[in-house]
């Protein structure tokens, strides 16, 4: 489910006096039920595998699309990442996040955890048309329980990254993120019940 703006503006959230300067461009509540010592299983599904899932077709296609998109204009080259044309967050920590867990290492998505804590966890993306940053927050639920929380954040890089974002919005609201969401959620509960038989 979509949610304002404020629901991740107004948590106390470490990543607003990292990446002050980068735009909230969306929050969404993730279907990830749990108990308050959940959240490192959920940051093991964002990093282990395909395990956010691109598992509808028209998600599939869109970013098929992008990455050919990115190569044929050299969009995503090594020196348009991070390190090349933008610094890596982890420059701007301060001493206990950046002495603190990095958070893991993605096995098959071009993000790069920038830290984690007991309940947040952010991971950043650059490429020639933005710098971005996916921020992971375990909240509660309001029923007892905890949810994950999403919040992506984004940096566009001039003219040609405010018209690439304005141009994929409708694309991400109707093909990438409810297909995304499905699939953290179906991912969540298949895990849980591997949990529980184990």
């Amino acid at each position: 489910m979509r949610l304002p703006k404020t629901a991740h503006t107004s948590r106390p959230w470490r990543i607003h006096g990292i990446a002050g300067d980068f735009q909230v461009e969306d929050v969404w509540a993730l279907p990830t039920p749990g108990g308050p010592d959940d959240f490192p299983r959920l940051v093991r599904q964002f990093t282990e595998g395909d395990a956010t899932g691109d598992s509808s077709p028209v998600s599939r296609a869109l970013f098929a699309i992008r990455w050919k998109l990115g190569a044929l204009l050299g969009w995503d080259k090594p020196d348009a990442g991070v390190g090349g044309r933008v610094q890596t967050l982890r420059d701007r920590l301060p001493a206990d996040l950046r002495d603190g867990p990095q958070g893991p290492a993605f096995s098959s998505r071009p993000f790069t955890s920038v830290y984690r804590t007991h309940d947040e966890w952010a991971a950043e993306i650059a490429n020639r048309t933005m710098h971005g940053v996916m921020h992971i927050g375990w909240v509660p639920d309001g029923a007892g329980g905890y949810r994950g929380q999403m919040a992506v954040l984004v940096k566009p890089n001039g003219l040609l990254g405010a018209v690439y974002m304005a141009s994929i919005k409708p694309f991400r609201y109707v093909g990438v993120y409810p297909a995304l969401l499905r699939a953290i959620g179906h991912t969540w509960q298949a895990n849980a019940g591997e949990k529980h038989a184990t």
